[in-house]
């Protein structure tokens, strides 16, 4: 019969860590999907400067401009960009709660 206490500290364990990919996926959509939504509800608010801050952007993102296909761009950039953060705060959580 195995120790109660081994066996918790092995479930401890294991709940400790973090995964890295749900990080980067949830991270990436998050990041990805306000991006494009803050791209789409300026283009449907229109006007005559539209999203001029947000346009700045495409200074780090190539090809992204505050219109309905810049939207989908700035999707992928930022998903890309989340993804990365969310797997770098993964790693160094699991790395940290060792």
């Amino acid at each position: 019969m195995p120790d109660k206490t081994t066996e918790a500290e092995a479930v401890h364990r294991a709940l400790r860590r973090l995964n890295a990919r749900a990080w980067g996926v949830s991270l990436g959509l998050l990041f990805g999907l306000g991006l494009m939504s803050a791209t789409l509800f300026l283009v449907i608010k229109g006007g005559p400067n539209v999203g001029q801050h947000l346009a700045l952007l495409g200074t780090y993102f190539p090809g992204y401009r505050v219109s309905v296909a810049g939207a989908f761009i700035g999707f992928v950039y930022a998903f890309v960009l989340g993804y990365a953060v969310g797997r770098l705060i993964g790693v160094v959580y699991n790395r940290l709660a060792r």
